[in-house]
């Protein structure tokens, strides 16, 4: 089962220059518990893979290229260069977090069972974006405020969605 996990502005945007285009610490902590709870598997592409600032801990990364010569040393990687690699995640029961970014989350949205959104109250300025989806699809499980403070600057709210 693939659910994707993603923080996105009013206008959709979830990144620039191949970087999130804000600061919340909220965000960053939920992102953290989602993933590491259940399978601790997170799906994602190349350009996101090379994104983070290292390996996240007590995580599995799949990460998603053409490229076939891409390798990591890492055991904490899996490489996988194509969809059909990906068939056994997505009719796993089990839960596999999608991270992103944009060809990723376009490529896998139909096979989306659940989302654990971050929305800012905000348009922000930004070069990818998550695809338009339609909302009748899916039903709202949770709702919860993020808290603002100091270094929690943005209007946000995580929901959680399951396609109905």
């Amino acid at each position: 089962m693939l659910s994707f996990v993603v923080a996105v502005a009013k206008n959709n945007v979830i990144g620039i220059d191949n970087k999130m285009p804000w600061y919340l610490p909220n965000d960053l902590k939920k992102f953290k518990e989602v993933t590491t709870s259940k399978t601790r598997t997170m799906i994602m592409g190349r350009k996101t893979f090379e994104s983070l600032p290292q390996i996240l801990k007590d995580r599995h990364h799949i990460v998603l290229t053409r490229d076939k010569n891409y390798k990591s040393d890492d055991k904490r990687v899996t490489i996988i260069n194509s969809q059909e690699q990906l068939e056994s995640y997505i009719k796993d029961e089990k839960e596999y977090f999608v991270i992103g970014g944009e060809e990723i989350f376009s490529l896998l949205f139909p096979y989306a069972s659940r989302m654990y959104l971050t929305e800012i109250d905000e348009d922000i300025e930004g070069d990818t974006f998550l695809p338009e989806y339609d909302e009748k699809e899916w039903k709202v499980i949770e709702v919860k405020e993020g808290i603002l403070d100091e270094e929690n600057k943005h209007v946000h709210v995580f929901k959680t969605l399951e396609r109905k």
